[in-house]
Order: structure tokens, then sequence, then C-alpha cells
């Protein structure tokens, strides 16, 4: 039997938003009487993961990405619709939920910038509850994955922002959860950053069997880390499945230009193509010029 870690089935979230036209006028009169309209963020999703898996969460700007994984990590109540993590509801919010479920935002920071990482850590094994011998075995595995050592000892305000994506995702992890949601974990960081980040996700998932669910606009980080893909547009999903599949359906053919080098004893030279190639357009442009010489 599979282990489904994450089960959602017709999840759905309405936001009532308000809303006024320009000018003064519409101004002084949504002091009196407020204009609202519903906007759907997320419209009768539903998938299932297993335990170990790796499922990138994708999908234009706007399409509910972030709104279904605050759902998922008990951040919002859905309008509609069930959700099961780890066989818990996730908006209840109990503890024993809480401590087994990370979420990492790249936007977002839980780190105290006045003072050095280890403090933070230190705060939080504390909230979690962290064995002191389990707490020191696991900062020292991050931070050798990581390779942060350097950057224990500064002020969270210091260090770049690709180190303190570093900081962010040992924070995440201290107390071992067995999900993570990772939302956009390599924003704004460089090309460089982005590759060591995505080794770490792959190795600690390979160590541990953590599940992951990510959201990412960066294709390189879904196709190094996802071979299954969960695509939504508007709220609505379009697509779960293989990574292949998606770019077979939509991109389904490639189209190829070929020069070839000319052979005058071969003017008319046939060429020797998979049958499953179909020549959309042949130019002869040797012979052409070749016709046209006095």
């Amino acid at each position: 039997m599979p282990d489904v870690q994450i089960s959602v089935q017709d999840l759905c979230k309405t936001y009532r938003v308000s809303v006024r036209a320009e000018g003064m006028l519409a101004s002084l009169k949504s002091l009196g009487r407020r204009e609202y309209q519903e906007v759907e963020a997320v419209r009768g999703v539903s998938f299932e993961i297993e335990a170990g898996e790796v499922v990138g969460f994708i999908g234009p700007n706007g399409a509910g990405k972030t709104t279904t994984l605050k759902m998922l990590s008990g951040l919002l109540y859905p309008s509609s619709g069930q959700a099961r993590v780890l066989s818990q509801i996730p908006w209840e919010r109990r503890a024993s939920y809480l401590s087994r479920i990370s979420m990492v935002l790249g936007n977002k920071s839980q780190m105290l910038w006045d003072i050095p990482p280890l403090d933070t850590f230190r705060v939080l094994s504390e909230i979690y509850r962290v064995p002191a011998e389990e707490y020191r075995q696991t900062l020292d595995e991050l931070i050798d994955l990581l390779e942060m050592e350097p950057l224990l000892s500064k002020p969270v305000r210091n260090l770049s922002l690709g180190e303190r994506m570093k900081c962010e995702l040992v924070a995440g992890l201290l107390y071992r959860p067995r999900v993570m949601f990772l939302d956009e974990p390599t924003l704004g960081l460089d090309v460089s950053m982005q590759g060591r980040l995505r080794r770490f996700f792959k190795e600690y998932n390979q160590r541990h069997g953590v599940t992951i669910m990510l959201t990412s606009h960066y294709m390189a980080d879904v196709t190094a880390l996802c071979s299954r893909v969960i695509l939504i547009h508007q709220g609505e999903l379009l697509y779960d499945g293989e990574l292949q599949g998606l770019a077979s359906r939509l991109a389904p053919f490639k189209l190829l230009r070929l020069t070839l080098r000319n052979d005058s004893a071969k003017p008319n030279p046939e060429i020797c193509l998979p049958s499953q190639v179909e020549i959309v357009e042949r130019e002869n442009t040797v012979n052409n010029a070749l016709k046209q010489m006095p």
C-alpha cells in the first residue's frame, strides 16, 4: 500500500476583496459604502503525494500556488474541500502536526536580524523541544551539507541573500520535519547559489526521505529535483504527472533547421531521416545560385 502523506480533495479558497474606481469621488463614496468582489484563488484542486516524493507545484503568477501551500501548512482556512497531511487536518494547527512539517518562503524570513544564526537555532530547538544531542547532530549535518560554518557567528543582517537562505533552511529542518513546503526557495539567488541549494535538497531528500512540495518559477529547480509536476492555472489543476509528459504536451514536436555541406558531384543529395520526421520545407540555395550564373 502506498504511504500517502498529502491528500487534497476539491480544495477551494475564495477571497472577498474591496474594489473601487479611481478618482476622488470614488474614494469618498467608498468611505460610506464599500464594494466587494469575490476572487477564486483555488478552484477544486485534488491530488495525492506519497512519502519521499519531490513534487514540483508550478504555474504562472497568481495561479494559486502559494495559497494552496498556506492551506496545507495551516496558515489559511479553505472555503471548501478537504485536505490531510500526515493524516491530520492542517488548519486545525495541532502541535503534533506543526512539529512534523516545515514551510520555507523565499521572500519571508524567520531569522532574528540582530543576532547570529546560532542563537536563533537555539531558540527554535527549545520551541520544538529538540533533545540536545539530536539538535547538535542535526545542526552539524546541515552545516556540513550547506557549507555554512563561516556564517554562524555573524549577525543575520550582515549576511547576503544566499547566506540568509541557507540559514532559513537550517531553521526549517532542525526538528527533522517529514514534509517540507518550499515556496520559491531560490528566489533572487545567483546561478551558483541556486545550484548549491538544488544539490542540498536532492541529497537531503535521499538521506532522510522527506516529502517535498516545491514551487518555483525557475524551471531549472523543477527539472533538477522533480520527476513529477502539478500544474495549476487560475486556481484550477491542469496537469498532474511526469515532467517529461508535460513537456511533450506543451511542445509535441521540435523544429530543426539543418544546413548540409554541398557536394558538387551530387547536386541533389538524399537525406536519410527517421520515419517519424517530416520535412516541412527544403531549400537548395547552391543549385539556385548555379542556375542564375551566366
